[in-house]
């Protein structure tokens, strides 16, 4: 770019560039570039002669990889080699410092886009953009002046467009079976079904493939699946989980999507195109994908375990969503200055997002539920003190909302009947009731954190709330180690695992939050895994957030801490291996049928194929590093963990088993 050409002559900087990841490939290290750019840096640099460089990384890529073999030492020797000697020097010519340059905050038209693209706003232009270009400290104090409480815009991450990936899947329109799991799974949301209208594909800028969708009452619109390649991070989730005889997805080189023009078919889909929702029940995989994601292009891992669940809940829920953070990784992808991933519908409805500190995140969630019914209270009185003033068709819709109040759908439609009602009134309670409009909606409130939070520093906040008996709703993306700070052992890491402060093996059984949770009688409990079963976890959302009470779902996470030997791509392989082996068995408790003389709880898998067990704990980093450094411990540890498990299984077919016959409700 020509801002970065003027900024290299100005500063008469030399430049140089290296392929570290064809390099990486090349020589078998998969997409791991470290070892080589830190060898380029060392070379360049100068710091101390790079021949002792040389000696002391390769001294210690001895010491930090000898555990996993020899084959990867060499790997990391040839790293440090081709990492200085594959620098290529690019002449920078001193013309380039006569360039002109667009300011920052000024946007670039799209080539080709017809307008399709969303224009930036003045926070994006004129904060977003600088900050992101390493340019905030030229930034004014006034440029802050609206966002002084530190509120910052929604949706922001869509328009940074970063283009970090290798590799992006291309859709094979011929063998698409149409399922929408390739979406479902995306931790990004850059992956998404559409149903397309005539009108809306004569208007294109692009051609698109598409193909008829499956279904009832679609007649009139044509099925794609539209990648947003610079949004990807090339994780390659969706082609692994792809059923589809073939494959639909391959992953390939993005030059390739960015020469056919994806990009701007992103734009154009993305922004311009309805979501038909509602064409589809949202309680199926399927289905579900139709919804705009509100959680969207955030920074995590690739492959993250993590927020597809969260994608998942913003999807049902995004548009009356609020949400309570702890901190960890999903503080630091959710709100990272100056990008916002959540994001609003075209009604401009969407999640409101809020962190407080890591030990008292389910006090703060708590907070926001009591403050909402605090208002939704006033608003309650005010319709009863005002009753007799207003024609009967207002008093019936009164009468209908404080019946009613607690139901998200119903309130819904009242409050779109009610409002244009109340704006042709001019009244001081009609005007309080419409200062308070947004609140007429029923919220649903979200307590969000990682076992680090919950199993924890803030367990005590997340029992006080649990025992409250309100209507909140709490996932816990359980990843078994505090993630975010580099993988330190929790009450959640299991028997056996290496983490920090667990070098030689966690010895003790992993806390189990669901069954404490389950002793209480009144909350609504699950256990889920996405890889394992996607309509289990659809489903375990949609009873929690309609459970009137607490609830609390316990959604296992895989990490790139827990090193899947299979890579991060197969996350939702590992999660199905995981259940099946019974190490994570999946299973709703539902405290509402219990006055039916049903048992409250459902096991949702089969009984483990205990034979696996061993396949999934060596599969995994975490865990094979005990059997390199301590064999016979691991093999003592090992077994515990298989035993607990299997006790763990035990328990909960009990517990399931139990006749709940006389616990049934007589009218």
């Amino acid at each position: 770019p020509d801002n970065i050409k003027y900024d290299l002559a100005k500063s008469e900087a030399k430049f140089y560039i290296i392929n570290a990841t064809a390099l990486a490939h090349e020589i078998g290290l998969g997409q791991r570039t470290n070892t080589i750019m830190q060898a380029a840096f060392f070379k360049l640099a100068e710091i101390i002669p790079f021949e002792e460089a040389q000696q002391y990384m390769k001294d210690y890529a001895k010491k930090s990889y000898a555990k996993k073999g020899d084959e990867i030492v060499q790997l990391n020797y040839n790293a440090i080699d081709r990492g200085a000697n594959d620098i290529v020097e690019i002449e920078v010519d001193p013309a380039w410092a006569n360039l002109e340059v667009t300011p920052l905050n000024e946007p670039k038209e799209t080539a080709g886009c017809g307008g399709c693209c969303p224009t930036p706003s003045d926070f994006v232009k004129n904060i977003a953009k600088p900050i992101n270009a390493i340019k905030g400290n030229d930034l004014p104090v006034s440029a802050f002046l609206g966002y002084e409480d530190g509120t910052f815009e929604n949706g922001t991450s869509a328009f940074e467009k970063r283009g970090v990936a290798v590799d992006v899947p291309i859709w094979d329109v011929d063998k698409c079976i149409q399922c929408n799991q390739c979406s479902y799974v995306c931790p990004h949301a850059a992956i998404r079904p559409f149903l397309i209208n005539e009108d809306e594909l004569k208007a294109s800028p692009e051609p698109l493939a598409t193909k008829k969708p499956v279904g009832k009452g679609l007649d009139g619109l044509a099925y794609r699946i539209q990648v947003s390649a610079l949004d990807c991070v090339g994780c390659g989730s969706c082609a692994h989980v792809c059923p589809a005889p073939g494959k639909a997805l391959v992953m390939r080189p993005i030059a390739e999507s960015i020469e056919a023009h994806e990009d701007i078919k992103t734009d154009y889909l993305y922004n311009n195109v309805d979501y038909r929702s509602d064409l589809m029940p949202v309680d199926t995989v399927k289905g579900s994908q139709f919804s705009k994601p509100l959680f969207e292009f955030h920074g995590a891992c690739p492959g993250c375990g993590e927020t597809p669940y969260i994608k998942l809940i913003t999807q049902l829920y995004g548009d009356r969503m609020m949400v309570a953070n702890a901190t960890g990784c999903s503080s630091i992808y959710s709100g990272s200055a100056p990008s916002t991933p959540y994001t609003t519908n075209k009604n401009g409805e969407g999640p409101s997002w809020g962190s407080s500190l890591f030990e008292d995140n389910a006090e703060y969630g708590f907070g926001m539920h009591v403050g909402v019914e605090a208002l939704r209270s006033r608003i309650q009185h005010t319709m009863e003190e005002n009753m007799d003033k207003v024609d009967e068709d207002i008093a019936t819709l009164f009468k209908d909302w404080i019946a009613n109040r607690q139901f998200s759908v119903r309130t819904r439609e009242i409050r779109d009947i009610l409002v244009p009602k109340l704006e042709a009134l001019n009244t001081d309670f009609a005007k309080e009731i419409l200062d308070l409009k947004q609140y007429l909606i029923k919220k649903s409130q979200w307590i969000i954190g990682g076992d680090g939070w919950a199993y924890d520093i803030g367990y005590g906040g997340l029992d006080h709330v649990l025992a409250s008996n309100e209507d909140i709703n709490i996932l816990v993306v359980d990843t078994e180690v505090y993630s975010n700070t580099g993988g330190q052992a929790s009450k959640s890491t299991p028997t056996g695992a290496v983490a920090k402060f667990a070098a030689a093996g966690k010895p003790v059984k992993k806390k189990d939050l669901a069954a404490i949770a389950m002793s209480y009688g009144h909350i609504y409990v699950a256990q889920v895994s996405m890889g394992a079963n996607q309509q289990q976890a659809l489903k375990a959302i949609k009873e929690a957030e309609a459970h009137q009470g607490p609830s609390i779902i316990i959604a296992y996470s895989p990490c790139i801490n827990h090193g899947i030997k299979k890579g991060m791509s197969q996350a939702q392989t590992e999660m199905k291996l995981a259940t099946e082996c019974g190490y994570w068995p999946i299973f709703r408790y539902n405290p509402s049928v219990e006055k039916l003389g049903k048992n409250p709880l459902q096991i949702d898998c089969k009984e483990p194929k205990w034979e696996k067990y061993e396949e999934y704990l060596t599969g995994e980093v975490r865990y094979q590093t005990l059997t390199k450094s301590n064999p016979e411990e691991a093999k003592i540890l090992f077994e515990t963990n298989k035993k607990d498990a299997q006790k763990r299984w035990r328990q909960y077919k009990r517990m399931a088993a139990l006749d709940y016959s006389e616990e049934k409700e007589t009218e």
